[in-house]
């Protein structure tokens, strides 16, 4: 088996994988970090996206041998350094952006790509970009709300609690 080594959440990570072991399972399996969740295994509903090397990526559809020496962010490297959540986080708590939490770790790590390529999106800018994530319970409305907040926007209609 083939050895892989890569930096996951800023510390230095490495493992034996088959080459048909998929990114998702090699890092909930081998590397522990169960917060990128197995949805669908089809790549349809989004809740396994990570980054890697900067790129939003649905990491059931990346073997995990191609992320041999690659920076690699989990929903577990969205906290701040002190471990309180970190403000996309945090924005989701504060407005309500979900529910039975099951989609909440790749709607986080999709929005914060979102954010990190348009800074100040506007709602339709939000819906677009989460075409690749599937809710079930919240009907994103309030998972957009909980964006546009993050982004350091006015939300109209809620208030955080």
């Amino acid at each position: 088996m083939p050895k892989i080594s890569m930096t996951v959440n800023g510390k230095p990570a490495s493992g034996e994988t088959e080459g048909r072991t998929l990114l998702v399972h090699f890092l909930r399996e081998s590397l522990r970090l169960t917060g990128t969740h197995v949805g669908c295994d089809t790549s349809q509903c989004g809740a396994c996206v990570v980054h890697v090397d900067g790129k939003a990526v649905k990491s059931c559809t990346m073997f995990a041998v191609e992320a041999d020496r690659a920076d690699v962010t989990t929903i577990e490297g969205m906290a701040n350094a002190d471990g309180t959540l970190g403000t996309i986080q945090q924005a989701f708590q504060d407005y309500h952006g979900l529910q039975c939490g099951f989609c909440t770790p790749g709607m986080v790590m999709s929005a914060a790509a979102l954010l990190e390529e348009n800074p100040r999106p506007t709602e339709t800018d939000v819906r677009e970009y989460l075409e690749g994530n599937i809710c079930r319970c919240t009907g994103y409305h309030n998972i957009v709300r909980a964006i546009l907040a993050a982004s350091g926007q006015d939300v109209p209609g809620i208030a955080a609690e």
